[in-house]
């Protein structure tokens, strides 16, 4: 194995010609609404936990640091089962895994309303049969992202990776933006039909993930070859260009499945990710607190904790097409990971709720912008089946932050009364990931069309 990962001048992609722009819209058009949806779904089951835990921990018994660790546990399993699942994505397609996906995790995040009952049936008590179904919804939603950024490199060219991922993983943000007020008021459900309002939350919410997979197994077309409707100019166009850039990649760097598993720049990369997911849910799963601790309303706090996924959404879809336009990663990154740090902490500095939310706003520009560019580092240097294991070992080994994050924030909180120690140790995982991104080479020529395109 030979690898070279000089770092190139950035060139601007050449314009594309009339097939390209067709195909590459309709490709666009028919994917990435549907993943959005399937996305934001996904994302809004795995972190209304944070909306829930406003009244629920309360119902439950749970103090800060065991809410922390239930919330956190999910990504513990995520990781044990992120890379098995990938390489079955790979093996069965995305049609039939994803669907599977996102059944199990229906069922699942729904069964968050039942802990009691359970609790008492099983005699685990409320503590452990809220970490128990994070665990099991751990295990059941594990592979779905890098399942997806892996089906995109089998869709899009590596120039249209930034703004298609970014595209996609708007819905993080999205779902906040659309799920923190509806979160808000479902919490006010409270007593109907002799629930709680965050029992209800759980339930209404789960419902269109598993509708979405009966969905999934009849929409998703696996590979541009089985794309029907695609024109026969288009499929050809887009096969042969997949496939020259995947000979492009591997003539400059061949990985079996355990090399890419244990490659320097791939483990690297688990680190910024690690940095920059640390960002995302360590301050996310307790924002709606912080919110809540300003005195609002269950509704008002929800208003009010969308304001900064609503600039992590632009920032996201903005940043991410400005990176595609300038044909540059590295330097996209460590700006996006520099303003996501300092606003992470500077809000630490501010007594007022104005002034705060300000300053974790603009933190959300950062780090939601960061997540799109990051993606395109490793696309560009993996393929067929070391991509799938490389996303998923990155993703698995960033997504461990999710299990950090909140448990060093509600750890810290139980024993200072405050979140100013929290919020600074997650700064810190970010500029440690900033240093790495120095560090790191990117070669754009791996990104560029195959010579003859």
């Amino acid at each position: 194995m030979s690898a070279s990962y000089a770092t190139a001048p950035a060139q601007a992609a050449p314009a594309p010609s009339e097939l390209e722009s067709r195909t590459v819209r309709k490709v666009t058009m028919r994917l990435i609404p549907f993943l959005i949806l399937c996305y934001l779904v996904a994302y809004l089951d795995r972190v209304n936990v944070g909306f829930a835990a406003l009244t629920m921990n309360k119902d439950l018994g749970l103090s800060a640091a065991m809410y922390g660790f239930g919330a956190g546990v999910f990504f513990l399993a995520y990781f044990v089962f992120e890379v098995p699942s990938n390489l079955m994505l790979e093996r069965f397609g995305a049609r039939k895994w994803i669907a599977r996906i996102m059944f199990s995790w229906g069922i699942l995040s729904g069964l968050m309303a039942f802990i009691p009952s359970i609790a008492i049936a099983t005699k685990l008590g409320n503590e452990h049969t809220f970490y128990a179904i994070r665990v099991l919804l751990g295990i059941a939603e594990a592979g779905f992202f890098p399942g997806i950024i892996f089906y995109l490199t089998l869709w899009f060219p590596a120039v249209y990776r930034a703004r298609i991922i970014g595209y996609f993983m708007a819905a993080i943000p999205f779902s906040s933006v659309v799920g923190a007020p509806i979160s808000g008021l479902l919490l006010d459900l409270h007593g109907a039909g002799g629930m709680a309002g965050w029992q209800w939350m759980f339930i209404i919410e789960a419902a269109p993930a598993v509708i979405l997979s009966v969905v999934v197994y009849f929409y998703l077309t696996d590979r541009p070859k089985d794309a029907t409707w695609l024109q026969d100019d288009e499929r050809t166009w887009l096969a042969q260009r997949l496939t020259a850039e995947e000979a492009q990649r591997k003539k400059a760097a061949h990985f079996s499945i355990v090399q890419a598993l244990t490659n320097p720049k791939v483990l690297a990369l688990s680190l910024v990710y690690f940095g920059a997911v640390s960002s995302n849910y360590g301050v996310g799963f307790f924002l709606p607190q912080i919110v809540k601790g300003f005195g609002l309303s269950n509704a008002i706090t929800g208003l009010v904790t969308a304001i900064p996924y609503v600039v992590g959404t632009i920032g996201m879809v903005w940043y991410s097409r400005r990176s595609d336009r300038k044909q540059e990663r590295r330097g996209h990154l460590a700006v996006a990971l520099v303003i996501a740090g300092a606003g992470i902490a500077i809000s630490t500095l501010f007594e007022s709720p104005a002034l705060k939310m300000l300053a974790l706003s603009v933190s959300a520009f950062g780090v939601f912008s960061c997540l799109p560019v990051f993606w395109t580092l490793p696309t560009a240097f993996l393929s067929g089946a070391s991509a799938a294991a490389g996303i998923a070992i990155i993703n698995s080994v960033g997504n461990l932050a999710g299990f950090t994050g909140p448990y060093v924030m509600g750890w810290i909180k139980d024993r200072t009364g405050s979140y100013t120690g929290g919020l600074l140790s997650v700064a810190g995982c970010v500029t440690v990931a900033l240093v790495i991104v120095l560090f790191l080479r990117h070669d754009s020529r791996l990104e560029r069309p195959p010579e003859g395109e």
